[in-house]
Parts: structure tokens; C-alpha cells; sequence
């Protein structure tokens, strides 16, 4: 009873540590993807399949994450209370969770379908890359941002087994939309990362231009999705949805006016998670109420 007390804990733990509800962030571009993709809804066992992929990849994404920057997060005032600097949990225990979410995701990409198999290799070589990014280029959030546009391409990939311009153009406004946020999160580490030696947007312009970087991205991403409504031949749903999407960028960049962070988890977190939902309700609604 005490051992399956034990780790359950460190289930709880490692969850926490790994902020396994931001989950949000990426997986409804993802279903998105596989509606757009199936022109409808996919199947049980596709939806099921792309889901667990996601977790897997997150999952081990961050673990891995936590894991490289232990040493960088012990010395950063912010981050010295995280799970391993804090020695809530062992380094040992972290990289076999990692482990087994690296199987979850390879196990879930074979079941989707061999060119997902094949390609799993690239997506784990980019979440591992990200985490070393910010020790020499300030474009980690760029690379960041790569490994969450492919979300929606191993979906449509899941669905399809082929490339069009539809994920690609997904892909890509994923790419520029997460960018655009890990500057503003970046934001909060700017003096800790100048004094440490380490690279982000915000060390190379400065707040204010870090603040104009990350609205140029969500200009692009905006632009994207725009894009998006010809290509994948939406309609009115998406177009509302757009103009939701349009005013909860504005809203999360009129947060962080002038460089205040007093309200940066709002804008960083709360603001994210309902950009993500409301793609995936507006492609979802166009899909399937507007062929009503």
C-alpha cells in the first residue's frame, strides 16, 4: 500500500512538474488537423491514437526539459522551486517517465500508421534539440514552436498518409503562434538569462523589442489562419471564430503593454488555452454544423 502510495506521489509530482494540463496548448490544433483531414469526424481509434501521441510527445518533451535545465533552473530565483532543483523527485525517476512517454508516442505512431512510425525519429530529435536552443540562439522559441506545428501534420499525416497545404499552412501558424507566446514568456527571465550567459529574444532586442517580435509572429500566425479559410475552403464559423481569435491576441499583447508582467500567467496561460480551443470549435463547427 505504502509503494503504490509512493508512486502514485511521484505520478502526481512529475505531473505538476511537467504542467501536464497545458496539454491544451497543442492537441486542438492537432484534432483540428484530423477534421480538417477527414473532412469530418475520424474514427475512435484515429482520434484515440493521435491523442495519446500528443501526450506522449508533451510528456516527454518537458520531462526532457526539466531534466537538461535542472542545474540552470537550481540558480534561477523563479524556477529554484521545480520539482528536481527542489528534490521532490529524483533525476532517475524523471528520465523514466520520459522513457516510457517516448514508447507511448512511438507505440501510438505505429498504430496510426508506418509514415508516422518512420517519421517519429525527427519529431523526438526536435524535443530534445529545443531544451540545449537557448544555451547559444536566441531563436529557441522558434524551435519551440517547430515542435508543436507538428502536432497538426503527424495529425493529418495520421488521417491522410499524405501532405497538402491545408496542415502545412496549420503547421506553420502553429509554429509563429507558439513563438509569439515564449517571447512574452521569455520575458520574465530577461535578467537571469543576461546574467547566465543564456539566449532568448528578449536578451537579444530587449523588452520593448521582444514585445514588437512576438506581435509580428501573431501578425503572421493571424495571417496564416486567414490563409487557412481559402485552402481548406471553410465558411462563416471559422470567419467568427477568426475574429474571436483576433481579439484574444490583441487582448493577451494589451496585457503585457509597456512590459508589465503582473499579468503575464493570464496572458501566458489563460489567454493560450482559449486561442487553441477556439480554432479547434471553429474548424469543428464549419465542419461538421455548416454542412448542415
Amino acid at each position: 500500500m505504502n509503494l503504490r502510495r509512493g508512486v502514485i506521489a511521484k505520478v502526481g509530482v512529475f505531473l505538476e512538474m511537467i504542467k501536464f494540463s497545458h496539454t491544451v496548448f497543442a492537441l486542438p490544433f492537432a484534432l483540428a488537423s484530423a477534421i480538417l483531414a477527414a473532412d469530418g469526424l475520424p474514427t475512435f481509434e484515429k482520434i484515440l491514437w493521435i491523442v495519446l501521441a500528443m501526450v506522449g510527445a508533451r510528456t516527454a518533451a518537458m520531462g526532457l526539459n526539466r531534466l537538461i535545465d535542472a542545474d540552470i533552473d537550481a540558480c534561477n530565483p523563479r524556477t529554484a522551486n521545480r520539482a528536481i532543483p527542489a528534490g521532490l523527485i529524483g533525476k532517475k525517476t524523471v528520465f523514466l517517465f520520459v522513457i516510457l512517454s517516448l514508447g507511448l508516442l512511438l507505440l501510438s505512431a505505429a498504430r496510426l500508421n508506418p509514415l508516422c512510425l518512420k517519421l517519429s525519429p525527427a519529431a523526438i530529435f526536435l524535443l530534445v534539440s529545443y531544451s540545449y536552443c537557448k544555451r547559444f540562439t536566441a531563436f529557441s522559441h522558434m524551435v519551440l514552436g517547430m515542435c508543436l506545428s507538428s502536432a497538426p501534420l503527424g495529425a493529418w499525416l495520421a488521417v491522410r498518409g499524405d501532405i497538402e497545404a491545408t496542415p502545412v499552412i496549420l503547421a506553420a501558424a502553429t509554429l509563429f503562434w507558439t513563438a509569439g507566446f515564449d517571447i512574452l514568456y521569455a520575458l520574465q527571465d530577461l535578467e537571469f538569462d543576461r546574467s547566465a550567459g543564456l539566449h532568448s529574444v528578449p536578451v537579444l532586442l530587449g523588452t520593448k523589442g521582444a514585445l514588437m517580435a512576438a506581435s509580428f509572429f501573431h501578425a503572421i500566425m493571424l495571417f496564416l489562419l486567414a490563409l487557412l479559410f481559402f485552402t481548406a475552403d471553410l465558411g462563416a464559423f471559422f470567419i467568427i471564430g477568426l475574429a474571436v481569435i483576433s481579439g484574444m491576441i490583441l487582448y493577451e499583447h494589451l496585457l503585457l503593454k509597456d512590459g508589465d508582467l503582473s499579468k503575464l500567467d493570464k496572458a501566458f496561460f489563460d489567454m493560450n488555452g482559449y486561442i487553441s480551443v477556439a480554432i479547434l470549435i471553429s474548424v469543428a463547427a464549419d465542419v461538421f454544423v455548416g454542412k448542415l
